[in-house]
């Protein structure tokens, strides 16, 4: 009789446990994550914007801004997974003049991190970072120009 109720107590178990794990899971399709870091705080932030490379009428406006704490003395650390390394990618550099804004493309496969100072001695605050991945489209008057399909972005909080 004791081998039964531990037979049975030990299938409750795991059916709460499955159960649990079906609850909490997170469906559909998981989307690449960027990180910042600077000086002991951490960011991690979905896409702002995530559109079909081949049709970027079809888009995900999730519009996610992920915020990162940061002081002048330290430098941003900006981490981008697989997906992104693997792409051509821009990386936007956005400072207290927007019309100072700094833009630095990547070929595949070359950058995993880039470290950004948090102050530019002629640009002044950087006040966010946007990462890109880029398709390239004919626009109307037929000139070829690269336009984001997907697109993450971090405020800078002094």
């Amino acid at each position: 009789m004791a081998v039964l109720l531990t037979a049975l107590l030990a299938l409750l178990c795991v059916g709460v446990g499955v159960g649990t794990w079906l609850l909490v899971r997170q469906t559909g399709p998981q989307r690449p994550e960027i990180s910042a870091y600077s000086h002991g705080h951490l960011t991690r932030v979905g896409p702002y914007l995530y559109c079909k490379v081949l049709n970027l009428n079809e888009c995900q406006m999730p519009q996610t801004q992920g915020e990162l704490p940061v002081s002048e003395r330290y430098p941003v650390q900006l981490s981008v997974p697989v997906a992104i390394y693997r792409a051509p990618w821009r990386l936007l550099q956005i400072y207290e003049d927007p019309a100072n804004t700094t833009t630095t493309m990547f070929r595949p496969s070359t950058r995993f991190a880039v470290t950004i100072p948090s102050v530019d001695p002629q640009r002044g605050r950087l006040t966010g970072i946007v990462v890109q991945l880029l398709t390239l489209v004919v626009d109307a008057s037929g000139e070829l120009r690269d336009v984001p399909h997907a697109e993450w972005s971090v405020r800078l909080k002094f």
